[in-house]
């Protein structure tokens, strides 16, 4: 909604000026006088061009500040004056808006958590529900200790996964660039110089002359549907139906849907972990959980879970049927249910699967370093190889 800049009358007569958020005008001046404010003027304010974005916030630098936080929390500074210090000393001038916003906010009034929730996309809503549990039960300083902690182990996790994917698209692209430059500049080159020859050329070196025909003929056309193809992907991943089938086909992957399941699995238990050891309710942990899975899939297992438990059942029984958590979970948390020790339990799978993924990543790369450096070299290697075959032919003859 607008923003308005007003300037009223309160009830002792004094003159005060301040913003308020409305659908309109209208909307705006009864806002005011219902909070017993007489408008003397009302402005629309003009859209201000944004500098930053907080989505740009990077988690890694939610997990320093959050660390920096309970620490000085811990060595007993006010909360205000930690705000102070540590927006002051942030490098990223986006984060560092938003961290003096949430300390001016304190300082009116605000409790810490209500000032984080006006900002949804740095603090999430597992971030802003365990600070709200934590000033709650006067412990704060553990409650931040702990998200640090889970924001460090969630980089990590994330940084694995991301490890285990770039190294294979790298090397991909590269060799696409590669062939592109060979089919696009070597082949013709040599394609001139066989016609010289006048003799038919062999069989590898015409298909790959003719291929390189083509793609100088097509090229164009191939980087429009390459195009709409990305397009056409990012749309049908926005639809939700399209997200359900992708999230799907990700986790039922050859190699790589093995680390995405364990790297799904170690998130889901780490945070849901977390937040029932800060008192948050389980009801309301496995609802903000299933939101920051990242994988529809994942969230509707969770979603069947909080429905399983709000009609009075247990936790296990829906896992198992979701066939996404694997049989050493489903009993790892029935056990955990049992003794009433579940998030202890969790945080033991969650520490189970992230060595998981560890050997799962290292294994993968150890795998796919020889695999790709065999289809690179045979494919460039091959080129080369059918290039040169004319030559060694006109050799022979000679």
């Amino acid at each position: 909604m607008p923003m308005f800049s007003w300037q009223g009358r309160l009830p002792d007569g004094t003159v005060k000026t301040g913003e308020i958020e409305a659908q309109n005008l209208t909307a705006a001046n009864l806002m005011l006088k219902r909070q017993q404010i007489t408008p003397l003027k009302v402005k629309r304010k003009q859209r201000e061009i944004v500098l930053f974005k907080e989505r740009k916030v990077k988690t890694k630098d939610l997990a320093m500040f959050t660390r920096q936080f309970a620490t000085m929390i811990t060595a007993g500074l006010p909360l205000v004056q930690c705000l102070d210090i540590l927006g002051n000393q942030q490098e990223n001038p986006g984060f560092k808006k938003i961290i003096i916003d949430v300390k001016q906010n304190v300082e009116s009034g605000s409790t810490f958590s209500d000032a984080l929730r006006k900002h949804p996309k740095v603090f999430d809503d597992l971030f802003v529900n365990m600070v709200e549990s934590g000033e709650v039960g006067g412990v704060l300083d553990t409650i931040l200790n702990r998200l640090a902690v889970y924001l460090e182990k969630a980089e990590a996790l994330k940084a694995k996964v991301k490890s285990a994917m770039v190294y294979p698209i790298v090397v991909l692209s590269v060799a696409v660039i590669v062939v592109g430059v060979m089919m696009v500049f070597v082949i013709p080159t040599f394609a001139e110089m066989f016609k010289e020859f006048g003799s038919t050329l062999p069989g590898p070196t015409q298909f790959f002359v003719n291929m390189s025909n083509f793609f100088r003929k097509y090229v164009l056309h191939m980087i429009g549907v390459i195009i709409l193809l990305v397009f056409a992907f990012r749309w049908f991943k926005s639809k939700e139906k399209g997200r359900l089938i992708i999230d799907d086909f990700s986790l039922k992957m050859p190699i790589f849907g093995t680390v995405l399941q364990k790297a799904a699995v170690a998130r889901f238990t780490r945070t849901l972990s977390t937040m029932i050891s800060s008192g948050v309710p389980i009801l309301e942990a496995l609802s903000i959980t299933s939101r920051a899975s990242g994988n529809k899939i994942v969230e509707a297992a969770v979603l069947n879970v909080r429905k399983s438990i709000s009609e009075g059942k247990s936790i296990a029984e829906p896992l198992e049927e979701s066939g996404i958590f694997p049989p050493l979970v489903v009993q790892m948390v029935g056990v955990g249910e049992a003794t009433g020790a579940l998030d202890q339990m969790l945080s033991k799978i969650a520490d189970f699967y992230e060595e998981e993924v560890d050997n799962a990543v290292a294994a993968l790369t150890s795998l796919m370093e020889p695999l790709l450096i065999v289809f690179l070299g045979g494919v460039i290697g091959g080129m080369m190889i059918a290039m040169y075959l004319p030559i060694f032919k006109l050799a022979g003859s000679v």
